[in-house]
């Protein structure tokens, strides 16, 4: 059943972009926004599913290509296959792993393939919301979390996110993960395919996707209903607080409802990526 359009808060009728601050005008506007900062040298991908879905994406920029005498005989054919035309002429070198390893964080899982590349420009969180080219009659969903500072986790959420087709997942700038290769292991390849969208203010966000016509929820594990008999709208903006703390007062007020995922004793909650998993599911996964 459709939901009536939420009464926006005080200031929500001003646009927004995704650091939750009015656009700027000028050739600024168009400019996108990445979500980590590169060193000069960029950052480092490793692993297969990152380094895969990085070839395979045309928007992602490739400076270097390291591969295993090993990963070169297992994974040649499949990187040359799958690779995206942009990437065409992106040379591999083969190096032996302990090289490899030099490049890389201390005790990063490489499994002999790694890439430097530029961090992702993301768009703002006002063109995903608006955006054109999504069925008409599937629900949206754009997920948003509330301080989650731990790159595992959100690279986790960016998975389900992927698995289950959301919109976008968007994290405050001051205190959220950049995008690295941490990250990016732990979204086994979605971080390519969802966009990651650094906001300044997320209560400012939430006003800014009620104006797009999402319903705001927020889960949270003391509150009355579940999220499964809350009857959700056709465009939710789904807010995940940190494990601990939760929800901050005023991420809460901004919340159309809070909502909560059932457990049994004598677990009283799931971690933010599971919680975030199940949500996604019961949004989008039934049917």
């Amino acid at each position: 059943m459709a939901k009536r359009k939420p009464k926006l808060a005080s200031g929500a009728g001003r646009k927004h972009r995704g650091t939750g601050r009015s656009a700027p005008s000028g050739r600024d506007s168009a400019r996108r926004r990445s979500a980590g900062t590169s060193s000069a040298g960029g950052l480092w991908l490793y692993g297969v599913h990152p380094v895969l879905a990085a070839l395979a994406n045309p928007r992602r920029r490739i400076q270097r290509l390291l591969l295993s005498p090993e990963a070169a005989q297992t994974w040649g054919q499949r990187l040359r296959q799958e690779r995206a035309a942009a990437h065409a002429q992106v040379a591999a070198e083969t190096l032996s792993r302990p090289e490899i390893e030099a490049f890389l964080p201390e005790g990063a899982v490489h499994q002999g393939l790694a890439a430097q590349v530029a961090p992702l420009d993301q768009p703002f969180l006002e063109e995903v919301a608006t955006g054109g080219g999504q069925d008409a009659a599937a629900r949206r969903v754009i997920l948003l979390l509330d301080q989650v500072t731990d790159p595992h986790n959100v690279g986790a959420v960016l998975r389900s996110a992927a698995a289950f087709g959301a919109l976008a997942v968007v994290s405050l700038d001051k205190g959220a993960p950049e995008e690295s290769g941490t990250l990016a292991k732990s979204a086994s390849g979605a971080l390519e395919v969802v966009p990651y969208i650094k906001v300044t203010n997320l209560a400012r966000a939430l006003d800014s996707l009620k104006e797009a016509g999402f319903w705001c929820l927020g889960l949270a594990g003391e509150a009355p209903g579940s999220l499964a008999g809350s009857d959700p709208a056709e465009a939710v903006a789904l807010v995940l607080g940190a494990e601990g703390s939760g929800l901050r007062r005023l991420t809460r007020e901004r919340c159309d409802l809070l909502v909560r995922l059932p457990t049994r004793p004598p677990i009283e909650s799931l971690n933010i990526s599971n919680a975030a998993a199940v949500a996604l599911y019961e949004l989008l996964g039934r049917g």
